[in-house]
C-alpha cells in the first residue's frame, strides 16, 4: 500500500493541462487530495479575461490552503502567446533584443505581469535564454533576444526582474540551450556536438549569468554530446545535478519541459519519462495534454518511490522545493480586474518603438 505522504510528494511535482475550458473531474480530485502541484494553461483553455479569471480563481479554489498550485502559462511575446488583447501583446522578444533597451525590457514585464497577476496566474514561463545562433533552428529563432550571449543576457534578466516586480514567478529556458538545434523537440530528439568550450561561452552563458537570480528554470529536451551523450537534458543527471545545480550553482525550481513531447514520449513514455527526470534532478513535471498520463505518471512514481528509498527522498525534497516556491508566489483570487487599463501607456510606447 502507497502511504499518503508518498502519493502528496508523487503529486506536489506534477503540473497538469487539461483539454477545454474546465478542470476534468479527475484532476480536480487529485488536486483537492492535495496530488498535483499546478496547472499550465493554453489558448485552448482561455477566453476573454472574465472566463480567464474565474478559471483561475477555480484552479486556486481544487487545491488544498496549504498546498498553493502554480497556474502557469506561456506568455513569451511573438508567436508564442496564450492570451489575446487586453493583454499586452509583444513582439518577438528578438525584436526587443534589437532595440537593446534593458529598460524598456523590465517595464514591458512589469506590465504584463501585472496583468497576469490581476487574472490569477503566478508563473510565465519565460524569459526564453536560447541564444539564436543557427539560423535554421526551427523552434527557437526570433523567440530568442539575439545571437549574442550579452544580448540574451541583458535582457533575459530585465524581462525576469519585470515579472518578479508584478509578483509573477519567470522561468527561464532551455537548459542548457535550444538555440542551435536543427530539430524541434516538440516533433523529434536533438543532438548537439558542440565542446564545452562553445557550449561554455555560447548556449550555457546566459543561465551561467543567471543562475543566482532566478527563481526556476525549465531544462531542454535536447542530448548535448559532450554533456551526456546518452540522455536528455531533462533526463541527466550530469547536466541538472552536475552542471547546473553544483557548478552553476542554481538553488531554484527546476522543471522539465513537456514530457509529451516526442523527443521524450516516443522514447521512453511519459510515466518513465517523470520517474527519470525527477532522479535526475527535476523538481516540477510537465505534461501538458492528456489528464490520463498525468494520472499514470502519479502512479508510476509512487510505484518507484514505494520500493526505492533513494528516489522517496528525491522526491521528497522536490515537492517541498516546489511548495515553498509556491507558498512565495501565491494566485491571486479572482477580483474583477482592469487588465486593459494596465497597459494602455506602455502599449502605447512600444507600438510607436516599433514602428520606427
Amino acid at each position: 500500500m502507497i502511504a499518503d505522504s508518498v502519493r502528496r510528494h508523487a503529486g506536489q511535482v506534477l503540473v497538469s493541462g487539461f483539454p477545454g475550458a474546465e478542470l476534468p473531474l479527475e484532476l480536480r480530485r487529485a488536486a483537492g487530495r492535495g496530488e498535483l502541484g499546478g496547472f499550465v494553461l493554453f489558448a485552448r483553455n482561455l477566453g476573454d479575461m472574465q472566463q480567464t479569471a474565474e478559471l483561475n480563481a477555480s484552479l486556486r479554489a481544487a487545491c488544498p490552503e496549504g498546498a498553493p498550485p502554480w497556474i502557469a502559462l506561456d506568455q513569451e511575446g511573438g508567436r508564442v502567446q496564450r492570451l489575446g488583447p487586453p493583454v499586452l501583446q509583444l513582439p518577438p522578444m528578438g525584436r526587443l533584443g534589437a532595440l537593446d533597451d534593458a529598460d524598456l525590457s523590465e517595464r514591458i514585464a512589469r506590465t504584463l505581469g501585472q496583468q497576469l497577476a490581476a487574472l490569477g496566474f503566478n508563473m510565465n514561463f519565460a524569459p526564453v535564454l536560447d541564444v539564436d545562433t543557427n539560423p535554421d533552428n526551427p523552434v527557437i529563432g526570433d523567440r530568442s533576444f539575439g545571437s549574442e550571449p550579452e544580448r540574451v543576457i541583458r535582457h533575459g534578466r530585465a524581462f525576469a526582474r519585470g515579472l518578479a516586480a508584478a509578483g509573477v514567478a519567470a522561468c527561464g529556458k532551455h537548459f542548457p540551450g535550444h538555440g542551435d538545434t536543427l530539430l524541434d523537440s516538440h516533433l523529434a530528439l536533438p543532438r548537439l556536438h558542440h565542446d564545452m568550450q562553445r557550449l561554455r561561452r555560447v548556449e550555457l552563458a546566459p543561465f551561467a549569468a543567471l543562475a543566482g537570480e532566478l527563481g526556476a528554470i525549465m531544462t531542454a529536451h535536447v542530448i548535448f554530446d559532450a554533456l551526456d551523450p546518452e540522455r536528455p537534458a531533462t533526463l541527466s543527471a550530469t547536466v541538472i545535478d552536475g552542471l547546473l545545480r553544483q557548478e552553476l550553482g542554481f538553488t531554484g525550481l527546476v522543471f522539465s519541459d513537456d514530457l509529451e513531447m516526442k523527443a521524450i514520449a516516443d522514447h521512453k513514455g511519459v510515466p518513465e519519462a517523470a520517474c527519470e527526470a525527477v532522479a535526475a534532478g527535476c523538481d516540477a513535471l510537465l505534461i501538458c495534454s492528456q489528464p490520463g498520463l498525468v494520472l499514470e505518471a502519479h502512479a508510476a512514481l509512487c510505484a518507484r518511490a514505494a520500493g526505492d528509498r533513494a528516489f522517496a527522498q528525491r522526491l521528497e525534497r522536490a515537492a517541498e522545493r516546489g511548495l515553498r516556491a509556491r507558498l512565495k508566489h501565491p494566485a491571486r483570487m479572482h477580483r474583477d480586474p482592469a487588465i486593459a487599463d494596465i497597459a494602455l501607456d506602455i502599449a502605447a510606447e512600444l507600438t510607436e518603438l516599433l514602428r520606427r
